[in-house]
């Protein structure tokens, strides 16, 4: 699909793939504001992408929590979203992982009984990166209480940023570049004309919500073309998130052993 892609590309038809929180304004700020160098050097990033949607043993089997049709559980739904954050906001890629699954629901109610989950719920990872960073990374789809919570916290040399997605119109930034008796993590609201994006909504100090991280999404996409850019994240980046997570599959499988991010899934 990538070489497809590209293929096309140089036949003016464009392509673009949906990491949609990208286009999440306070995501678009914190972006801007590692750029410009005002967390510093970055040192470590944790995020965490929390689901609780098969946390009861009685939700049915669906075409999610089969490997054939699904690929992966929790690791390709939602942790490929964490992990593109990771790389995203940093502009860092990961070289090498160490990754844990876990299916703590093995059979689910099917139309003729109880089916095998052949997929996982859970799925934890490490990761080493360009530029001297460390993350980690956990994805759960039964994380009891939590609907649909991406937390991201990144830790730089002059501050740090905090960001949760069922607050999505707020960023957490903490200036360590102040005096230590006036330093505290301070909330930003994300609402204002001068952010990214927002200006093209309602009057300021207004919310928007995750609907609009798609119209972001179809605007970006819109202009690059209009602009002879070529429109992000593209099949390409795609396909370097997928190797990312064969990588933690195959950590995984070989007891959470530090694996290599291959040029090619698949190629020992």
């Amino acid at each position: 699909m990538a070489d497809a892609a590209a293929s096309a590309q140089a036949h003016g038809v464009h392509s673009m793939i949906g990491f949609n929180y990208r286009r999440v304004p306070a995501l678009a700020l914190a972006r801007e504001l590692i750029a410009e160098g005002r967390l510093g050097t970055i040192r470590h990033v944790r995020a965490a992408y929390l689901q609780d949607w098969l946390s009861d043993v009685e939700t049915p089997m669906s075409w999610r929590l089969r490997k054939e049709t699904a690929g992966s559980g929790a690791l390709g739904d939602i942790a490929s979203h964490a992990i593109d954050q990771v790389q995203h906001l940093t502009g860092q890629t990961v070289t090498e992982v160490t990754g844990t699954l876990r299916t703590f629901v093995t059979e689910r109610p099917g139309p003729d009984g109880l089916e095998k989950v052949t997929v996982d719920d859970a799925a934890w990872a490490t990761l080493g990166m360009t530029g001297n960073i460390s993350a980690s990374v956990e994805a759960s789809r039964v994380a009891t209480g939590q609907k649909n919570s991406l937390k991201i916290e990144i830790y730089g040399s002059l501050g740090s940023l905090t960001f949760d997605l069922e607050n999505l119109n707020e960023l957490g930034f903490l200036d360590a570049t102040l005096p230590v008796r006036e330093q505290g993590s301070r909330r930003i609201l994300v609402n204002e004309p001068e952010h990214p994006y927002v200006g093209a909504w309602w009057p300021q100090g207004h919310i928007i919500g995750w609907e609009h991280t798609f119209t972001h999404q179809i605007r970006d996409f819109l202009t690059t073309i209009s602009a002879g850019e070529p429109p992000s994240p593209s099949f390409a980046d795609g396909l370097q998130i997928q190797r990312v997570l064969a990588a933690v599959e195959e950590s995984a499988r070989n007891r959470s052993t530090v694996t290599a991010v291959r040029e090619r899934v698949g190629v020992s």
